[in-house]
Order: structure tokens, then C-alpha cells, then sequence
């Protein structure tokens, strides 16, 4: 029979559990550290040594448990849901990024050029560097700490088992996902501008000279003003993604002002 070791009780165990519960939640919505492309044993054991670290600070003490396991289990999902609902903020970010790369490809003539990844399919050119790009600021402008610091910070404000679907949750949840078509938008605007007006002079010279192959000149030139674009704006998306990461303190913040209200 498994026996706990002497210096730590049912109870800690139970609170232990918990907590891996809501770090899990958090860190398997982000993209960065719960995606497809990072390994499994990789995500248990950055999880665990995270909830080894956050444990002994939340001082989680004078906490009723229940006792029977069907409650613990529904306790447990409970502690997992609040964890994704705290990570979608970061997940609707890097939606934002893939969609702009989605939309930047497809301008540039990348459409047919996907990748195939074993693990998520058929995965756009473009739509993987601009979110290795994102993750790299992502770590970059430090966001990892907001959310850690987040996950400490939900102990103060969200009780144990505290989630619970309401009206205001649910808008909230429905502005962050509207966001991301905002934010691809306005992260993919310099490069559709610009490809928007070179395919209008194509379009006026197939009409000037009709004798010119438009077809074979306008692939390359579109890649060629595609990619010059994107180096021109580089600042422009990295700033961009500087004050969404930014935003997202507010949005935690608001989360915590939902979940904390009685349901």
C-alpha cells in the first residue's frame, strides 16, 4: 500500500494536488509552455517544479477539504478551469499571432506552402514564424512571471474551487476571443496595405501593357514586397505585441474581479 512519506500529511497532499491542478490549468493554455510542439514530459516536469516552488508560499493552511472523492475530483476540476480560464488571456494573444500569419501567407502567395507538423497537422509557413517570433518577445518582455505571479496572486482573491460559469464571465471570455481577429488585423495591416497596393499597379499595368505575363511576374514581387513589409514593420509588430502583453495584467485582473464574486 502506498504510505505517504512522515514529514507530509494527507492534507498536503490534498492542497498539493490542488495547486497542480490550477498551475496545470494555467500553463496548458499557453501556447509556449502547453502546446502541441513541446513534449509531454517536458510540460510534467516544468509543471511540477513550478508547484514545488508556488506550494510553500501560498500557505494554504486553514482550508476546509472535503472527504469524500467525488467532491475532491470535482474540486480538482474546478482548480484546472480556473487555471485555463487565467491562461485563455495568453492563448488569445498567440491566436492573434497565428491568424496574422495565416492571413500574411495567404497574401504572399504561401497558401500551398504549409508545413506539415506530426503533431498539429498542416501548419501555415508564415503562421509559425510570426509565432516563434511571439514567443520569443513573449519571454522576452517577461509575461511568463505575470502569469506566475498571477497564480500566487489567485490564492488572495479565488477561493479553493471558486469558479463558477456566470454572465459577466462569459462576456469577459467573449471580449478576449473577440480580440484576437482585432489584434491579427491590426498586427498583419502594413503587409495587407502593402500587397493591396502593389496587386492595384499589377492590375493597372496588365491594363497598360496587356502583352505582359502578369501572373509570372506578380508571384515574386508579392513575396518580395511581402517580406520588405514585414522587416519595415518589424518594430511596429513588436510594439504591438508589447502593449497586448501589457493589456493582459488588466484582463487577469478583471478574471479575478469575476471568480472572486459570489455565484
Amino acid at each position: 500500500m502506498f504510505q505517504l512519506p512522515p514529514f507530509l500529511t494527507t492534507t498536503d497532499f490534498t492542497l498539493f494536488t490542488l495547486v497542480l491542478g490550477r498551475l496545470a490549468g494555467i500553463f496548458s493554455a499557453i501556447p509556449l509552455f502547453g502546446g502541441e510542439r513541446v513534449p509531454m514530459n517536458i510540460k510534467v516536469v516544468v509543471t511540477l517544479a513550478l508547484t514545488l516552488v508556488c506550494f510553500p508560499v501560498l500557505k494554504l493552511t486553514h482550508v476546509t477539504l472535503p472527504t469524500d472523492i467525488f467532491s475532491l475530483a470535482l474540486l480538482v476540476i474546478a482548480e484546472a478551469l480556473i487555471g485555463i480560464t487565467l491562461g485563455l488571456v495568453a492563448k488569445a494573444v498567440f491566436g492573434a499571432v497565428e491568424f496574422c500569419g495565416q492571413v500574411v501567407g495567404m497574401q504572399m502567395g504561401f497558401a500551398m506552402s504549409t508545413l506539415f507538423d506530426p503533431t498539429m497537422g498542416q501548419v501555415p509557413l508564415m503562421a509559425v514564424f510570426q509565432s516563434l517570433v511571439a514567443s520569443l518577445l513573449f519571454l522576452t518582455f517577461g509575461a511568463h512571471h505575470l502569469f506566475i505571479k498571477a497564480m500566487v496572486d489567485s490564492y488572495t482573491v479565488i477561493p479553493l474551487g471558486g469558479w463558477h460559469m456566470s454572465g459577466d464571465l462569459l462576456n469577459l471570455l467573449i471580449t478576449i476571443t473577440s480580440g484576437i481577429f482585432i489584434l491579427g488585423i491590426k498586427l498583419a495591416a502594413p503587409v495587407m496595405v502593402s500587397l493591396l497596393a502593389t496587386t492595384v499597379v499589377l492590375g493597372v499595368m496588365a491594363r497598360s501593357f496587356p502583352q505582359m505575363n502578369i501572373f509570372v511576374v506578380s508571384m515574386p514581387l508579392n513575396i518580395g514586397i511581402g517580406f520588405l513589409a514585414l522587416g519595415l514593420s518589424l518594430l511596429v509588430f513588436v510594439h504591438t505585441l508589447e502593449n497586448s502583453f501589457a493589456g493582459m495584467a488588466l484582463q487577469i485582473k478583471s478574471i479575478f474581479t469575476v471568480l472572486s464574486q459570489a455565484p
